[in-house]
């Protein structure tokens, strides 16, 4: 093979195989150092290395990160955002409020440039008694990988190290710091930290070569204020008051990929606009490996794991086939005991699910080693099977099997997982409000008469309308429902006959009988973990419409084949996004369509609620205390209960049922100029000199106006979902089409057009933007309407929403009640 030859899948190393390295030389690091973390549990040494696993490793995924730079044209730069560089408009010490991460104990900020960082302005790490050194950076212990420039000394005497392959605390938890290895002895002599921060023609340039790379590990996105121990101060809190389980429910992502957020110039990017619609405490899983659906969906809060695989005993009874039979699972690590009870040879698993979507369906450790290829494990070999971020290029499955022979972190990775299930389960206990200072004000007295009768009333409304879904415990299942062997082609049928059952007086005597045992919330998931249809929740289909995980797609490895024979859940109701009129949009089968029922474990701390955090406070609350956390609660679950408390959309208003999320400002799609050959942008002066920025020289594709659904821009299929060569033609001419009238009009503007006059040439295209959208729900509010007049109210809805009948209405005494209930979870 020619040098010149582009790599090929199959063919690639990730840099550890390419540097020598084996698996055997990454071992799981011992130290307890993160010990006061989660409530202090006590922790045996193999939950000990999992926990560290969850918290330090990043399983060369820098290498990725370092890429995204270039990928997003400069929009996402890392480095900048973990810096305290004065310019950018926040630093350490607001950097909670601002980012919603979590600062890492024993630093401080930096306030002027660090000549052992190549003059970044980065976190400054204090170490004393109550600060030990991180034992994660000894490299003696943990040599990191030598590749490249690493290890280097450079003519004026500075040396780029090889560090350790957990690399140097950054900080911030779940972000560690490697040395480039890039960063060669040209790249030091271009290098200029000044320019960095401040000079755009500099910092532009996509040949630039930082003098480090970031990792992220699991913990990233997973770790939180302990809801039970909330710091006085969380912008510099303390390892004990912190939860490695609860999610980064604080999380702003759109200020975390877009490194300008806090400037005007950062709001006009619409990629800007595009993760602003992911609300705190949500990301797009999907954003990389695109299915061109934004999809915002919560960070998951890891509760009660033991009680969850005890749930997936009993429901989630699934068939592998093919490359899915190449994940790992728990029997392949332990040969007695409990855990080998989620495996039959040849092909039968039992799993829980952890995508909102009930995708990931192959076990357990399956379920873990997947998300280190979601966030960069062997991007050498992940990103030749898509364009990251823009999509355009047909999708094909990322293989166990290459990954196995042709990647050492994978190797560690898939060797390090169990123990990393065993701190999980360890650690994920629920967080009690009557554990959680001056928790016990928020509750009702259940000692006094009226308390007692409150909450007696709340567990009947809760038997009687959410057990059927938020229980691990209810009555004996009638045999005749077998819904041991549900999952598959007839899993609709299957749970229709469920459903019509829990509609019973039979079922709700039985399941009141449950719920007021005195044992019922110990050991409950509080979720059945089934896959729920769409058409009965009546919430967004676009996280239910994800490709990732369909057949032929990059996840096809890590879903079962059970997922993938799904049948259609039928027809949905929709909303015009600039009438408001509804029509009906029938949902694919083969996976998609359903969403997995999230625990009701510690709901009080959990809140904004429905997968997106769309309902809840307008006005996002960052302080993590008890008090804020039940005012949150509090609005949020009345907007549950009375769904007509929900904030509707700011120009349709009632003629739609919710919200639509719209660009705030006028903004474009924004290329660097420094990002474009410079024959394209000769080309492109020629053709029309409106495309360039007149003050930055930098490509604007737009404008976008404000108020533009952004949906109906970020949800455009730029590929055909079939090969039929009639199909391809068919969509290929529908896209051109849509972009030839769309340039067309805005080309054609005045240069001093207004929002308005631009907003009536998107609703022109209305149609053509619709029939190529992958998802065209623009309603991110709606749905959940169980217990509400809301649920009942048919009118105009599908045939296959219908079908599930209606429901008992709850009275305002009933809903109080039950939310009485609710916070003793």
């Amino acid at each position: 093979m020619g040098a010149s030859a582009a790599p090929q899948s199959g063919q690639v190393q990730d840099e550890a195989r390419q540097a020598g390295r084996n698996a055997a030389s990454f071992p799981q690091a011992d130290e307890d150092y993160f010990k006061e973390m989660d409530r202090g549990i006590a922790l045996s040494p193999e939950e000990v290395r999992g926990r560290n696993m969850w918290l330090v490793w990043s399983g060369g995924n820098d290498r990725f990160w370092d890429r995204m730079t270039k990928d997003t044209f400069g929009a996402f730069d890392i480095i900048k955002s973990i810096s305290s560089w004065p310019g950018q408009g926040h630093s350490r010490d607001d950097r909670w409020r601002y980012l919603g991460v979590i600062n890492e104990p024993c630093f401080e900020k930096a306030t002027a440039p660090d000549p052992q960082r190549f003059g970044l302005w980065l976190d400054q790490r204090t170490v004393g008694d109550k600060c030990p050194k991180d034992p994660f950076e000894n490299e003696d212990k943990y040599p990191g990988v030598k590749t490249g420039a690493r290890g280097t000394t450079f003519s004026d005497g500075k040396t780029l190290p090889v560090g350790s392959f957990y690399g140097y605390a950054t900080g911030i938890v779940g972000l560690r710091l490697f040395p480039n290895p890039d960063f060669d002895e040209k790249a030091e002599k271009a290098w200029d930290a000044r320019r960095y921060y401040e000079d755009p023609s500099y910092y532009n340039n996509p040949n630039l070569v930082r003098p480090y790379r970031v990792g992220m590990t699991c913990a990233f996105c997973h770790i939180g204020p302990s809801p039970i121990h909330p710091s006085a101060d969380p912008e510099h809190p303390q390892w004990a008051d912190l939860s490695g389980t609860v999610g980064a429910q604080y999380m702003w992502v759109d200020r975390l990929f877009i490194h300008n957020a806090a400037k005007p110039e950062g709001q006009q990017n619409f990629m800007y606009q595009l993760t602003h619609t992911w609300r705190p405490g949500t990301m797009d899983t999907s954003l990389v490996s695109t299915d061109n659906i934004n999809n915002p969906r919560t960070m998951n809060a890891l509760y009660d794991l033991h009680a969850r695989l005890g749930m997936a005993l009993k429901i989630g009874k699934e068939k592998l086939a093919g490359g899915e039979l190449d994940n790992k699972q728990l029997n392949d690590f332990v040969s007695d005991g409990p855990l080998t009870k989620f495996f039959n040879a040849p092909n039968t698993v039992w799993t829980p699910r952890v995508l909102k979507d009930g995708a990931d369906s192959v076990g357990v450790l399956g379920a873990l080693n997947r998300v280190y290829l979601n966030i960069g494990l062997f991007s050498e070999e992940w990103l030749l099977h898509f364009n990251p971020v823009f999509g355009g290029k047909p999708i094909s499955p990322i293989q166990i099997a290459v990954a196995r022979k042709n990647s050492t972190y994978w190797q560690v990775t898939e060797a390090g997982t169990v123990n990393m299930a065993l701190y999980l389960i360890a650690a994920s206990q629920p967080d009690h409000l009557t554990d959680a200072p001056g928790g016990k004000q928020y509750l009702t007295d259940a000692s006094a008469t009226d308390g007692a009768a409150l909450l007696q009333r709340g567990k009947n409304v809760f038997a009687d309308t959410c057990a059927r879904c938020h229980s691990s415990k209810g009555p004996p299942v009638p045999a005749s429902l077998n819904l041991h062997d549900c999952n598959g082609p007839t899993y609709m049928a299957c749970f229709k006959r469920y459903w019509k059952w829990t509609q019973t007086d039979e079922y709700k005597t039985q399941m009141r009988k449950v719920v007021n045992a005195p044992d019922f919330l110990d050991g409950n998931y509080l979720s059945s973990d089934a896959r729920i249809p769409v058409t009965l929740l009546r919430t967004n289909i676009c996280s239910p419409l994800a490709t990732n995980a369909i057949r032929g797609n990059i996840w096809d490895n890590f879903s079962s084949e059970s997922y993938k024979t799904l049948p259609s859940v039928g027809s949905v109701t929709l909303n015009d996004p600039f009438s408001g009129n509804p029509w009906q949009y029938h949902m694919p089968a083969g996976g998609r369509g359903y969403t997995r029922v999230p625990s009701l474990i510690s709901i009080w701390s959990t809140a904004p609620f429905l997968l997106n955090n769309s309902v809840g406070l307008e006005k996002f609350d960052s302080d993590p205390s008890v008090a804020s956390r039940m005012k949150v609660f509090n609005a949020s679950i009345e907007q549950m209960l009375w769904p007509e408390k929900r904030q509707h959309d700011a120009v349709l208003g009632d003629q739609v049922p919710g919200l639509i999320d719209r660009t705030t400002v006028r903004s474009q799609i924004t290329i660097p100029k420094g990002y474009l050959p410079a024959s394209l942008q000769s080309t492109l002066q020629r053709i029309d000199p409106k495309l360039f920025d007149q003050k930055t020289g930098d490509l604007a594709l737009g404008p976008v106006p404000a108020q533009v659904p952004i949906n109906l821009l970020a949800n455009i299929r730029p590929l055909p979902e079939s090969s039929d060569p009639l199909v391809v033609g068919q969509h290929i001419g529908q896209l051109t089409n849509m972009a030839f009238k769309l340039g067309k009009s805005l080309l054609t503007m005045p240069d001093n057009a207004t929002d308005e006059e631009l907003l009536k040439k998107y609703a022109g295209l209305e149609k053509p933007m619709l029939a190529l959208s992958k998802c065209p729900d623009f309603i991110v509010n709606r749905g959940h309407y169980f217990g509400t007049a809301e649920f009942n109210d048919q009118n105009g809805l599908t045939v296959d929403e219908r079908s599930f009948g209606k429901e008992p209405v709850l009275s305002d005494d009933d809903k109080r009640a039950l939310i009485a209930f609710l916070k003793t979870f």
